[in-house]
């Protein structure tokens, strides 16, 4: 395999980028992103360290995150695994990128910044409205928010109604596949009713 190395190579196999896909970035929250991030109740969050990368997805009934002004989101930490990547490498390396999304839009709202970890009581109650609190909260800076332009969601039809997940493995069969003697039924079919109160 013949590896590409120099940028200059790779910028002339691709040509110049498109003007506009320069020009849409802005460096703050602005009023019509709000509407975006307001409406997502769903993100990636993409981050780095010594240990390598991560990308985790985050999900929330409501907002997944919340604005706290033109250039700082607060991200809850729910409840998890407790493996920790993505907040290990926001203590040892804060760069963060995050991509919302909203059901039923093709487009992708893009967030390029840096961020630290709290859990400081002033922001770990804005999000008690379970009866819960966040461990922690991801307080996120913003250097760039743009979106993403649509090819992509449209190509892969995500928000189609084609259902393939009986097609793909489950959480179980991925367990088994290590421990031939897991459960994987019992994982799969009872896995809902555990989570139910496990979700904050």
């Amino acid at each position: 395999m013949k590896k590409i190395n120099d940028i200059g190579e790779l910028e002339q196999l691709y040509g110049a980028a498109v003007p506009a896909a320069l020009n849409k970035v802005r460096d703050h929250i602005s009023p019509k992103y709000k509407e975006w991030i307001n409406s997502s109740n769903f993100l990636v969050l993409s981050t780095t360290g010594p240990q390598g990368t991560d990308a985790s997805p985050r999900g929330d009934i409501g907002q997944v995150v919340k604005i706290l002004d033109e250039k700082t989101l607060l991200l809850p930490d729910w409840r998890g695994n407790n493996r920790l990547d993505s907040l290990r490498n926001i203590v040892e390396d804060g760069r963060v990128s995050l991509l919302f999304m909203v059901p039923g839009s093709n487009n992708v709202v893009r967030v390029n910044g840096s961020a630290v970890l709290t859990a400081e009581n002033e922001f770990t109650s804005r999000f008690s409205d379970r009866n819960n609190k966040p461990k922690t909260v991801i307080v996120i800076q913003v250097v760039e928010i743009y979106f993403q332009c649509a090819k992509a969601l449209m190509r892969s039809k995500l928000w189609s109604s084609d259902d393939k997940s009986d097609l793909v493995p489950t959480a179980g069969d991925f367990v088994k596949e290590i421990d031939e003697n897991f459960d994987a039924e019992s994982y799969d079919t009872g896995y809902e009713e555990y989570a139910k109160n496990r979700m904050w």
